[in-house]
């Protein structure tokens, strides 16, 4: 690989560029494309929403006949199969592209090496790997459903000084600041799907929907877990602000849930629905972030097996007292306590008087 710094400069911007697609481009990945000819940015695009033209089309049409002799950088991958949309790669070599820098491979199995083939086939100049990990932190979620079968788990905790999660007045959300909930907003936003517990909505009855102004299309799935079926039919989350998924056990009672609620049976494991095989089915149904914003029971259970990729902590400065509830409930390793999962801080960001902080486990 012969890339300069003025490379990176560009890539950098294909990258900002990708980021423009963060709330409106899902299920696929954000992709960002920077043509360069004589040192001169003459072309840029992002792949805005799903069926609409992918980010190299874009940036070929802002391009016009500019296009032709010069350097595409690419955030991921170009296509090289007929989709919604037809092959980024022949728009490519045909407008007459004649080197093509790519931060990232595409692991979808429709394009998976095929689109590097083809450009190199056509003679181009393909580079590999600039800024590869900047370019698949952005797209995360879709690399974790395409490699691994299922979505990648954020989990949200607002919590206090002393660690408690939830008041006692019962009310999760209103312990941490007004901006700290509207970034909450922000990332729910972001995602494919919200998952709660049928505890958060009988507790709080949130409406579990993102500010999104005119767009309904763009909110994300509301998923409840409810293995006994219990939920009020007068719950905010049935609503139909947005589309909301009732995950219950094979044996749960009948109940009439309003017609356009869709529900989905899953196995049980310990007596409690199996959150592996959730997961396994909803990466199945195309989902590729998951915002876990529950009580401390269920964030415990997907923290106990291992299920939650992202921790996302607003703590606030408040105490709380040992009347609320804890952060986390169970003792997930009971027995070997030095077990337990090591976390690495990768953001640390004031918001108001709440500190933002996200945690990855070490693997």
């Amino acid at each position: 690989m012969s890339n300069t710094l003025s490379d990176e400069l560009y890539m950098r911007r294909a990258l900002e560029l990708a980021q423009k697609g963060r709330y409106t481009a899902r299920p696929n990945p954000k992709v960002g494309c920077v043509l360069v000819r004589e040192n001169t940015i003459v072309g840029e695009g992002w792949h805005e929403r799903a069926g609409a033209p992918h980010a190299e089309i874009n940036a070929l049409h802002q391009a016009g006949i500019s296009a032709n002799g010069s350097t595409a950088y690419v955030t991921l991958e170009p296509c090289a199969h007929h989709g919604k949309t037809p092959p980024c790669c022949d728009a490519l070599i045909n407008a007459g592209i004649n080197r093509v820098v790519i931060a990232s491979e595409d692991p979808y199995p429709q394009v998976n090496g095929k689109g590097v083939e083809r450009l190199r086939k056509a003679g181009i100049n393909v580079e590999i790997g600039l800024l590869r990990k900047e370019a698949e932190e952005l797209n995360c979620g879709f690399l974790s459903k395409i490699r691994r079968g299922r979505p990648w788990v954020r989990a949200k905790i607002g919590m206090s000084l002393d660690g408690r999660a939830v008041s006692d007045d019962g009310r999760p959300n209103w312990i941490i600041s007004t901006r700290s909930r509207e970034d909450v907003h922000q990332w729910r936003l972001s995602s494919c799907a919200i998952l709660t517990g049928i505890g958060t909505v009988l507790a709080d009855d949130p409406q579990l929907t993102a500010h999104v102004p005119n767009d309904k299309n763009l909110t994300p799935i509301r998923i409840i877990l409810d293995s006994h079926l219990r939920i009020p039919l007068e719950a905010k989350v049935l609503d139909q602000t947005a589309s909301t998924l009732i995950v219950h056990r094979p044996n749960a009672k009948e109940v009439t849930l309003p017609s356009h609620i869709n529900r989905l049976s899953i196995n049980t494991c310990d007596n409690r629905i199996n959150l592996k095989m959730l997961l396994e089915e909803l990466g199945n149904r195309g989902l590729n972030d998951l915002f876990v914003e529950a009580g401390p029971t269920l964030t415990s259970s997907l923290l106990e097996k291992g299920l939650i990729d992202e921790l996302l902590v607003y703590t606030t400065p408040r105490l709380l007292g040992d009347q609320a509830q804890p952060m986390i409930t169970a003792n997930i390793y009971p027995r070997f306590p030095e077990a337990s999962p090591t976390l690495k801080l990768i953001e640390n960001i004031q918001i108001d008087t709440d500190v933002r902080l996200r945690f990855r486990p070490i693997i």
